[in-house]
């Protein structure tokens, strides 16, 4: 059993006055002054069309402090990817290569410490646009911009030691008060401005020649290449190029490469591994294929697909094959139901002289052993595999030394002679047992 409490419950009124001097107390504490952060704003940076390889690329850009508060010292850092590097060397700026990671490629950095106080509501510029070059395989790039009132810590990605530049140092100046449009588009920390290059990227495509009997599996390395002299960097989470594949007929998919997708059983889809491709650059896509029957002229295609490609002025590489040339015979040795040249059997019936048991048809060699010459017709009533007929007819008949039977005119008196003998053996017999049962 549960037992009540002995002490007396204090009534409300009591508890009601404990708690207004509670209020009171925490009401004459001094209050603790918070000072303001600092609110940095960077402007939209206009997009550079046009540009030459081998040619500078200025970017301008612009400064904002949202704050009430001056700003003793800024930080600015840019980005740029591998179609650009960095024609001025800033002697307050920090550079290093930043390694690729997740859906970014590598980059160069440059992280500038600007030594001078920013005011409140007002814009600075710099004193000559960030300096930048178009190298030689410049087409899509990017350069992004960042300003913070701390210091960037350094970046998890890898990449090299960061490098003092040599030049003037990078400085603000001051171009207006700011007016409610500069704040509104002066929101963002950071900035993003597309650099279009004028250039072209050449993609090709190599397929492949294969060889093969019926039951083998084979396989089958389709190149993609970006033959330059540009890389070529698309949206990110979108592949660089699409491309199409179909597999030759008589032959089907045993495995398919892991960037590519089927969309049927002898159609598939592949993609790159990144959103970008480098000059020289490209991915292989291997097929093992399993070789069903042989069929003549097999040729599967190889394309190009997906987004456009204003780029890439050369249409002549732009497809290939995967050909086929499968041998009429399986890796036993036996004949195949697929077509052949040189008079082989077809679908199970003769033409010209079909091969028997194994043995290879009119024209042809024979892997068992010994060549047909006979040029006889084929008994067996169906295509055979691994040496044995798949229709259960006779086996081949092999001479002495194990090799093939000639199918000469004699077989006929042979036949004969054996059949005489076979009669001459059972009267033979036959006599034995009456003579031992008379004697009985």
């Amino acid at each position: 059993m549960t037992y009540p409490p002995t002490g007396r419950r204090p009534s409300r009124a009591v508890v009601g006055v404990l708690a207004a001097a509670a209020l009171t107390g925490l009401a004459s504490l001094p209050s603790v002054a918070v000072a303001a952060e600092p609110d940095l704003g960077i402007g939209p940076l206009a997009p550079i069309t046009g540009a030459q390889p081998g040619s500078g690329v200025d970017v301008p850009f612009s400064v904002l402090n949202k704050g009430t508060e001056e700003v003793a010292k800024t930080w600015v850092t840019y980005s740029v990817t591998s179609g650009l590097g960095t024609a001025d060397s800033y002697g307050n700026c920090l550079y290093s290569t930043q390694s690729s990671v997740d859906e970014e490629p590598e980059k160069t950095l440059a992280v500038c410490a600007i030594e001078q106080p920013l005011k409140p509501g007002v814009v600075y510029v710099p004193e000559q646009p960030v300096g930048l070059k178009a190298l030689d395989n410049a087409l899509y790039d990017n350069v992004r911009m960042t300003v913070e009132a701390t210091e960037p810590g350094a970046g998890d990605g890898g990449g090299t030691d960061p490098v003092p530049g040599t030049g003037a140092p990078l400085k603000l100046v001051e171009k207006a008060p700011a007016t409610d449009a500069d704040r509104a588009s002066h929101s963002e920390d950071s900035a993003t401005a597309e650099v279009t290059a004028v250039n072209t990227a050449d993609f090709a495509l190599t397929g492949a020649r294969l060889e093969g009997k019926v039951g083998d599996e084979v396989t089958a390395s389709v190149k993609f290449l970006n033959k330059g002299p540009a890389w070529v960097y698309r949206e990110p989470g979108q592949g660089a190029a699409t491309v199409d594949v179909r597999i030759p007929s008589g032959t089907s998919v045993v495995k398919a490469h892991d960037y590519c997708s089927p969309v049927t059983e002898t159609h598939y889809t592949c993609g790159t591994s990144q959103s970008w491709v480098d000059e020289e650059g490209g991915e292989t896509y291997q097929f093992v294929l399993r070789i069903d029957k042989a069929v003549e002229g097999a040729a599967g295609k190889v394309s190009l697909t997906g987004a456009d490609r204003p780029f890439d002025t050369n249409a002549a590489n732009d497809t290939a094959e995967i050909v086929i040339d499968a041998a009429a015979t399986t890796a036993g040795g036996a004949a195949t139901g697929g077509a052949t040249t040189g008079g082989s059997s077809a679908e199970g019936s003769s033409s010209a002289g079909s091969s028997s048991a194994g043995s290879s048809s009119s024209g042809g060699t024979d892997t068992s052993g010994g060549t047909d010459t006979s040029g006889g017709t084929d008994t067996s009533g169906g295509s055979t595999a691994g040496g044995s007929t798949a229709g259960g007819s006779a086996p081949k008949t092999m001479s002495a030394g194990n090799l093939a039977a000639t199918g000469s005119d004699s077989t006929g008196p042979m036949v004969a002679a054996a059949a005489t003998a076979l009669i001459a053996g059972g009267g033979i017999f036959y006599a034995v047992r009456r003579r031992a049962a008379a004697g009985n």
